[in-house]
């Protein structure tokens, strides 16, 4: 298991294991169907889904959509063949795929990227690194 593995609650727990596992290939590593919940990996990042049926962790009110204010970055290979897969099986893009340079103290991280939304309003970035390129006038570097 993952050192960090967000746990996500869902209204539907049908419905969010079907966009999880069919559309977006994810699979189910182990599940508790009389808890509506199930453990997934896609690729090494792992997370999991759960409609909340007893005890519940939550610091505030659920309401749609879930997980304000985070995304969760899931790095993957073969970018462009994933992206196009999602496309396909009809997921909606809530940002489209694109290459974005991030800089890192005096590198650029460059990536293709590309965000979805789940059911349950959740976003989910999944990213692929290109390399990183030498970042001009960064912090602490002379013009």
């Amino acid at each position: 298991m993952a050192k960090l593995v967000p746990e996500l609650y869902c209204s539907n727990f049908a419905r969010s294991l079907h966009f999880y596992v069919d559309l977006l290939g994810f699979r189910v590593l182990y599940d508790r169907a009389e808890e509506r919940f199930a453990y997934l990996a896609r690729d090494g990042a792992e997370l999991m889904i759960e409609q909340p049926t007893g005890r519940i962790w939550l610091a505030g009110e659920l309401t749609h959509p879930f997980g304000r204010g985070v995304n969760l970055q899931i790095q993957i290979s073969g970018i462009d063949a994933y992206h196009e897969r999602c496309r396909a099986e009809g997921v909606s893009m809530f940002l489209p795929l694109e290459e974005k340079l991030y800089r890192r103290a005096d590198m650029l991280l460059r990536c293709r990227q590309f965000l979805v939304q789940d059911p349950d309003g959740y976003l989910l970035r999944f990213q692929e690194r290109l390399g990183t390129l030498p970042a001009a006038n960064s912090p602490g570097k002379p013009p």
